[in-house]
C-alpha cells in the first residue's frame, strides 16, 4: 500500500480548493468532548511511534527511494482507478523536493491533557506545499487516536486498582501487575494491537501482546528496561485434552512437575470450577503450599462480579454454596492468609485469582469495592481484553485535527469553525495559531498568538523534514502516566 494513498479520496485535490497563493495551512490535533463520565483528561501517547516509523521511515521507502516514473505512474493509476480526475505536478513537485516539507510540535507523551487542549500541531515549512498539512490528517488521525484512548482507559483501571489496594493497606507494587492485557486476538489486525497493547503497558506490566512489547522498545527506547511480561499459562485445549475424568491428576502434573516452581495460571472452568474448589485444590492443598510459588486459578465463564466475589442472593438449603461465597471467600478458607495493620485479609501468597472475560471499567470497580466491603485486601488480577479496547471510536474523546491558522499571500488568517447546528460545541475549534502552556501542573491552551509562541511553549519539536525528532523515553512516559 503506498503511502500516498493513506488518505481520504476527497482530499486529493484540496489543493486547488485552497485560496490561491495559500502558502501555509496550521492544525492542530485536539480531545474535544469525553463520553466516558469523570474522565476529562486524555492521556497523550503514539506520536512518536508514527513520526518515525511512518512520516521518516515509510516516505522514504515507499516514495522519495523509488524510481521516480514509478513512484508518480504508481500514483496516477490509483487515482485514476478510482475516478479521480486530477493533475499529478504537485506530486511529481514533492517528490522532487526529496522529503517531507512538515514540522510537528507537541506535548510530552504520557501526560494527561484536558478535553480542548491541542496534543500537537502541524503545519508545512515550505509554502508550495501548503496542502500537505491536511492530506496527512487521515492517517494521523488513524494512527493516533487509538493509542490515546487506549493508554486513557489502562490509567483509569490503574486508578481503580490503587485507590482500593490503598484503602485496605494491600501492596502497591502489586497493581503493577493487576490489570492484564488479553485484547491480540480481539483486535482489528496485529498493528492495532500492538499500538493498544502499547498503551495499555504505560500503566501495567502484565501482557499475553507480546508485539506490544516490541513496539515500545523500538520507537520508545524501552530495551534498557523491564517493559512487560506474563507467565506460564494453561488454555482449554490443555484442560481437555487431559480429559473431564482425569483432571485432578492434569492439575497435579501442572503444579509439581511442569511447573514446580514460580507462578501458573490454570484456567479452571473448563468443566464445573466449584468442584475444583471442592474437591480438586482440597485435595492438592499440601502440594500447592509447599511450592515455591503461586497457583492462579483462572475462572473464565460467568458473571465477572458474582464469579469472584460471590452471590448471596443464590440462597439453598442447608446453607451457602461456594457460588454463595465466591472465589475469595473459598481461597481464604482453603489457605488462608494474613490479616493486615488496616484489618483487611491478604491471601496466602501460595494462591492466586485472574478473572479476563468481559472485564469492563465498572466491573473492575464492582469487584475491587466488593472484595474491600468483605474486608479482603483486592488483590485479583483482572484480564482486560478487546471488551475494552476494541470497544472505543475516535469520538470516546472527540479527537479531530483541525486546521486553525494559515497563510495566504504573507499574511496570517486566524481561521475557525463553529457549528449553529453542533449540540454542545463540542466541535467548536481554537482560533489562529494554538499554544499550550503549563500553568501550576495543568495544561492550559492560548489560540491567537504567533509562530514563534508556538515554537517556544510547551510544544518540543517532534518532526521536520523528513526527521523524526524522538526523546521520549518509555521510563519517562511511565513516571508521568502512573503519577496517580
Amino acid at each position: 500500500m503506498s503511502i500516498l494513498n493513506r488518505t481520504d479520496a476527497y482530499k486529493l485535490d484540496h489543493r486547488s480548493q485552497y485560496p490561491k497563493n495559500t502558502q501555509m495551512v496550521f492544525s492542530n490535533w485536539t480531545a474535544r468532548s469525553s463520553r466516558m463520565p469523570g474522565i476529562n483528561e486524555v492521556v497523550f501517547f503514539g506520536l512518536q511511534a508514527y513520526a518515525y516509523e511512518e512520516l521518516q521511515i515509510t516516505w522514504a521507502r515507499e516514495f522519495f527511494s523509488q524510481p521516480r516514473e514509478f513512484a508518480l505512474r504508481s500514483y496516477e493509476r490509483r487515482i485514476k482507478g478510482a475516478g479521480i480526475n486530477i493533475t499529478y505536478d504537485h506530486i511529481a513537485a514533492l517528490y522532487d523536493l526529496g522529503y517531507l516539507p512538515i514540522e510537528i510540535w507537541a506535548l510530552e507523551e504520557g501526560h494527561s491533557v484536558p478535553i480542548g487542549v491541542p496534543m500537537f500541531v502541524i503545519f508545512n515549512t515550505h509554502p508550495d506545499f501548503f496542502w500537505v498539512t491536511n492530506y496527512l490528517e487521515t492517517d494521523l488521525s488513524a494512527n493516533i487516536w487509538g493509542p490515546c484512548t487506549a493508554a486513557t482507559i489502562a490509567k483509569e483501571y490503574r486508578r481503580i486498582f490503587t485507590f482500593y489496594t490503598e484503602l485496605s493497606g494491600g501492596d502497591l507494587s502489586f497493581v503493577d501487575w493487576q490489570g492484564h492485557d488479553f485484547s491480540y486476538r480481539g483486535m482489528y489486525g496485529t498493528k492495532a494491537a500492538a499500538m493498544s497493547g502499547a498503551a495499555h503497558l504505560l500503566s501495567f506490566n502484565g501482557t499475553d501482546t507480546i508485539p506490544a512489547i516490541d513496539f515500545l522498545e523500538t520507537y520508545y527506547y524501552g530495551g534498557d528496561q523491564f517493559i512487560g511480561g506474563s507467565v506460564p499459562a494453561t488454555e482449554h485445549s490443555v484442560m481437555c485434552m487431559g480429559s473431564k475424568e482425569n483432571e485432578i491428576e492434569t492439575y497435579r502434573r501442572l503444579i509439581t512437575e511442569t511447573y514446580p516452581t514460580g507462578i501458573v495460571s490454570i484456567v479452571s472452568d473448563t468443566w464445573d470450577y466449584w468442584n475444583v474448589w471442592t474437591k480438586i485444590l482440597p485435595a492438592l492443598k499440601a502440594d500447592i503450599m509447599k511450592r515455591d510459588g503461586k497457583v492462579v486459578i483462572r475462572p473464565d465463564s460467568g458473571d465477572p462480579v458474582e464469579i469472584i466475589c460471590g452471590n448471596s442472593q443464590l440462597g439453598q438449603d442447608g446453607g451457602p454454596t461456594p457460588a454463595n461465597k465466591g472465589s475469595f471467600q473459598m481461597a481464604w478458607e482453603l489457605f488462608g492468609g494474613t490479616v493486615n495493620e488496616k484489618g483487611y485479609k491478604q491471601l496466602d501468597p501460595h494462591i492466586g485469582l485472574i478473572y479476563g472475560d468481559s472485564i469492563t471499567l465498572d466491573r473492575a470497580e464492582t469487584i475491587c469495592r466488593k472484595l474491600t466491603d468483605q474486608g479482603f485486601v483486592p488483590n485479583v488480577v483482572l484480564g482486560i481484553g478487546s471488551y475494552t479496547y476494541q470497544h472505543i471510536t475516535r469520538d470516546t474523546f472527540g479527537f479531530a485535527l483541525k486546521s486553525t491558522a494559515g497563510v495566504v499571500d504573507g499574511q496570517v488568517r486566524e481561521i475557525f469553525k463553529d457549528p449553529v447546528t453542533d449540540v454542545g460545541k463540542t466541535k467548536k475549534s481554537a482560533k489562529g495559531f494554538t499554544a499550550v502552556y503549563n500553568r501550576d501542573g495543568k495544561y492550559v491552551l492560548k489560540d491567537g498568538v504567533t509562530l514563534d509562541d508556538v515554537k517556544s511553549c510547551a510544544f518540543i519539536r517532534v518532526y521536520k523534514d523528513g526527521v523524526s525528532h524522538m526523546r521520549a523515553n518509555l521510563g519517562r512516559i511511565r513516571a508521568a502516566v502512573r503519577k496517580i
